[in-house]
């Protein structure tokens, strides 16, 4: 990462590690397809399979319950085929990642599961909908990638089990950020992504729990015990396990302390501010705001200009702004979800980079401000 950026958008992707990148550069120098025998094979395997380990206990999982893909949206997207001929009903929060929605979204069996005005999932309507399912599959994220809120999945689970339903959970946010282990959360598939945790970008996971149902849906080389075909990225996902032992030694604390350093600034100097999520559990790392009349995407513009980096809660595309569905499933006014940025720290943050951040944002806010007064 340049040392001249202030860098606070982990969500959207975490620097990679030193030790990630060092397992990369060694798999790279191994060379060896892993499902070859010979002595390059038979090493590129072993990393192979020593990431596999440590992606396994860093979710409190079994390795063999663990399937590599090519990324989280992958992963996603295999969980849904994996339980295909034992769901017939699909509930889905409406603050899921776009790869889970927008590939649900149009199913005729997908029933959308509302949340509440601080992003937590409402579970009397969950109760309503899986009183109305036969065989339900629930996916309801750990910690959104957005407003960094926490759900309260222990408790999705056991009203999923009542039903006799499955549970599909994506905390590509979460790992690395807060602990998290399969079986405490009594997920059916939990998925993650390398490069939120500090790996290579282009390696992912679906973690089965045992006894899981998986269908196999895709035919191939017999890569990853015949579930997911295609051989393997090794120098990828041996970054990933490294990321993961890396990640081991959750910095909570210290990162947490950056983020409520930085809100406690930004409601001194920013009195009208919102804070999205502020009453719920949230990840230590993220702080989701808005900035009353100054629009997130030029707000981002300018603050790339100042070198900061951050991210907005809309999406912008060909000009045109959308407001966050996230934001909107909270009951957050268009105007209001059109301004929001999001703060996100991790690793390698400093209280520089937060002083950086709030000293831009001053000037930004200031300079729209005198730009409104000049029309």
């Amino acid at each position: 990462m340049n040392a001249d950026i202030a860098y606070c958008d982990y969500n959207a992707t975490t620097p990679v590690r030193p030790e990630a990148a060092e397992a990369v550069t060694r798999a790279l120098a191994i060379g060896g397809n892993p499902s070859s025998v010979h002595a390059a094979g038979r090493a590129a395997k072993a990393l192979l399979e020593n990431a596999r380990e440590a992606v396994a206990k860093g979710v409190g999982a079994r390795a063999r319950d663990v399937i590599f893909t090519g990324g989280a949206t992958e992963a996603l997207q295999l969980a849904l085929e994996a339980a295909r001929d034992t769901y017939d009903d699909l509930i889905i929060s409406e603050i899921e990642h776009d790869a889970l929605w927008e590939a649900t979204a149009t199913m005729d069996e997908m029933s959308p599961l509302r949340v509440d005005g601080d992003g937590l999932v409402d579970l009397g309507h969950l109760g309503d909908l899986l009183a109305a399912a036969s065989h339900p599959l629930v996916a309801v994220m750990l910690a959104n990638n957005e407003t960094g809120v926490v759900q309260p999945v222990a408790q999705v689970a056991a009203r999923v089990r009542e039903a006799g339903g499955l549970l599909l959970v994506d905390a590509s946010q979460a790992v690395g950020r807060i602990p998290v282990d399969i079986g405490v959360l009594d997920a059916s598939y939990l998925v993650m992504s390398s490069h939120k945790t500090g790996g290579p970008p282009g390696a992912g996971a679906l973690v089965l729990a045992p006894g899981a149902p998986f269908a196999i849906t895709r035919r191939g080389g017999g890569q990853e015990q015949g579930r997911r075909p295609g051989t393997e990225n090794v120098p990828a996902l041996a970054g990933f396990g490294a990321a993961m032992e890396a990640a081991a030694t959750i910095e909570t604390s210290r990162v947490q302390q950056l983020r409520e350093l930085f809100e406690k600034r930004l409601r001194r100097d920013h009195a009208d501010v919102v804070i999205f999520g502020a009453e719920a559990p949230r990840l230590p790392n993220t702080s989701l705001f808005a900035l009353p009349g100054t629009p997130a995407e030029l707000a981002l513009i300018a603050l790339d200009l100042e070198g900061v980096a951050l991210s907005s809660g809309s999406a912008c595309s060909s000009g045109k702004v959308k407001s966050s569905r996230v934001l909107l499933a909270m009951g957050v006014e268009s105007a209001t979800a059109r301004c929001a940025l999001r703060a996100s720290f991790g690793w390698a943050s400093s209280e520089h980079d937060v002083e950086r951040l709030l000293a831009a944002l001053t000037k930004v806010r200031a300079r729209f401000g005198a730009l409104q007064e000049s029309v």
